[in-house]
């Protein structure tokens, strides 16, 4: 450092000689010019030696300052060395503890890569669902616009298209001609839903021998269609399409064939004095069975086609004026609702519309009669007719509409009102004899008179099983007697019932499996259980007598009131569409009891 400051004390030297030279020589040739003294420049060779002076002072605080900041970036090193040091033996303590910290994060990061990976698996088969669900929906989708295409006029075109609708559908012909006037035509209908016959003789044959305007169908039924898919609902509901070269709009003709029995008596709702006419599997011989009985515009009827796959036609019957519109409105809604992709039986639709699916108590009526329809339009409930069933929905109901009969208002009205008060009895009988007698004679013997009590002991004596264990043997047996019965053909159905009540009754008795007093319990209880006008509220009884009998023989008497008690509340809390299912007791109305404790007049009968 000081070498390079006396070079430059040096340089800085002689650069003011230099400089001084210059200025000596600049000064004489001044002063040849100007005439002046010598003085003049030894003033000036004085001001250039303090000039350089002050240089020199400058650069040496230069150098000065240099060295100061040297010593303290060297300090500064120093001071880092020693804190890497210092953080270097730091790493070193801490290094054991990251050593036995890394294996709990590698099972860590295991268990998450795991999870990671089954997480990764879940959105892929989400996805791959979804891209299935995707593909059957665009197929879907293919397949609608296949069956929705207009017609074209080119008759061969529009052949393709109906037979890619009705691919491997051998039930529909396709049957090409020409007309009289040498147009080419084709028919296209399906065998057993149209009739033959009257397509030959009132339809084929005139149009081939005269022309288009001599079908021997009546103008007023004939309809046209312009896209498949309605020439295939045409020709699915029996109806023949003819479509001709040359015009996009196709002409169909309502030739069904008739292949419905005969209104005959309903055999589950026989009644002794009433119609003997009932409702069958087609839809407008229903409609025209309750137009038949009530002759009045008031009576409405809405249709429409439910069913992705079956397009079942339904009906919705009601009387303008005397039910409520908000109830017409809240039933639309519901089937509106409807997501059933085929409709076979009513059933189908009940379940999806009543207002709680798991109660054992039937919250709409099933019938066959058109009689009790009428009834019960007139009273302010609305029904669903469906097409390819004889069973009629009506709605709403409450648990005393189940055990009234139609038959109530065809007999005189103390006899009405005698069988109405019976019902009921024999109701409750249906349901609690059984597990009351169950609860007697386990926990509360006192209750039964002594000779009685003699006669059941004895009976009981050589018995094996409690009665609990006696009773739940009988009824399955019973119940299984019963559905033996049912399914069986009407001539051997009859011959199984008496088999099971005599035969295999009395050797129960002598074989010491059942006793006496049971078999009468059971046989008491069926037979109050067939007194139930309504088979679908006899189900619900037979349902639930056996866990009043579980309560029965574990609690006696209060399993019983337990039983009791929790079937009201549930009957308090149920609801069809709307209307509480204890209704006229609960809420109670003074005018609904007239027609429930009594049976009014036909004039007086409430709405």
């Amino acid at each position: 450092m000081s070498q390079n400051s006396q070079n430059t004390n040096s340089n800085s030297s002689t650069n003011s000689n230099t400089n001084t030279n210059s200025s000596t020589n600049t000064e004489s040739s001044t002063n040849n010019n100007t005439d002046t003294n010598s003085n003049s420049s030894t003033a000036e060779q004085q001001d250039s030696k303090q000039d350089t002076d002050q240089s020199t002072e400058q650069n040496m605080k230069q150098d000065t300052k240099e060295e100061q900041k040297e010593q303290e970036q060297e300090q500064e090193q120093e001071q880092e060395q020693e804190q890497e040091q210092d953080q270097q033996e730091k790493e070193k303590e801490n290094g054991e503890k990251s050593t036995q910290n890394t294996d709990q994060n590698a099972e860590k990061n295991t268990d998450q890569d795991s999870n990671e990976n089954e997480k990764k698996k879940e959105k892929k088969e989400k996805k791959g669902k979804d891209q299935s669900d995707q593909e059957g929906q665009s197929d879907q989708e293919q397949e609608e616009t296949r069956q929705d295409l207009p017609l074209t006029g080119d008759l061969a075109i529009d052949e393709e298209t109906l037979r890619a609708v009705f691919t491997d559908c051998s039930d529909v012909i396709f049957h090409s001609f020409e007309t009289a006037g040498f147009t080419s035509a084709l028919c296209v209908y399906c065998v057993g839903l149209c009739d033959t016959e009257r397509l030959e003789r009132q339809v084929l044959a005139p149009v081939q021998e005269i022309g288009l305007e001599s079908a021997q169908v009546p103008l007023s039924s004939v309809k046209t269609v312009e896209t498949s898919k309605q020439a295939a609902e045409a020709i699915l509901e029996g109806e023949a399409l003819l479509l001709l070269e040359g015009s996009n709009v196709a002409t169909t003709y309502p030739l069904y064939k008739a292949a419905n029995r005969s209104t005959e008596e309903p055999l589950a709702e026989s009644t002794v004095r009433g119609a003997r006419d009932g409702f069958t599997e087609s839809l407008t011989m229903n409609l025209s069975l309750v137009r038949k009985r009530l002759k009045t515009p008031a009576l409405k009827f809405r249709t429409r086609t439910v069913g992705e796959s079956s397009n079942t036609s339904i009906a919705l019957a009601y009387v303008e004026g005397i039910i409520d519109a908000s109830l017409v409105k809240e039933v639309e809604q519901r089937l509106d609702r409807l997501r059933v992709r085929d409709i076979l039986e009513s059933q189908y639709i009940e379940e999806d519309i009543i207002d709680q699916r798991f109660s054992p108590f039937p919250q709409m009526i099933a019938t066959e009669r058109p009689d009790v329809v009428a009834s019960n339009l007139m009273e302010g409930r609305f029904a669903i007719l469906v097409d390819g069933t004889p069973f009629t929905l009506v709605a709403p109901v409450t648990l005393f509409s189940m055990l009234q009969s139609p038959e109530d208002y065809y007999q005189y009205v103390f006899m009405s009102v005698f069988l109405r008060w019976l019902r009921y009895v024999f109701y409750v009988l249906s349901l609690l004899l059984p597990s009351a007698y169950v609860a007697i004679t386990t926990y509360h013997q006192e209750m039964i008179p002594t000779v009685l009590l003699l006669s059941i002991a004895r009976a009981r004596e050589e018995i094996p099983f409690p009665a609990l264990v006696e009773a739940l043997i009988m009824e399955i047996a019973f119940e299984a007697l019963r559905e033996a019965g049912v399914r069986l053909p009407k001539q051997v159905g009859s011959a199984v019932s008496i088999v099971g009540a005599l035969i295999i009754g009395q050797a129960a008795t002598t074989a010491g499996i059942v006793s006496a007093p049971m078999i009468i319990i059971v046989a008491i209880t069926g037979i109050a259980s067939f007194m139930i006008p309504r088979y679908s509220a006899s189900i619900s009884t037979r349902l639930l007598r056996f866990p009043i009998m579980l309560l029965a023989g574990t609690l006696g008497l209060i399993g019983v009131m337990l039983g009791i008690i929790l079937i009201v509340i549930h009957l308090s809390s149920l609801r069809s569409f709307g209307a509480p299912y204890l209704s006229p007791v609960a809420p109670t109305n003074a005018k609904g009891l007239k027609d429930l404790w009594w049976r009014p007049a036909p004039w007086n009968k409430p709405r």
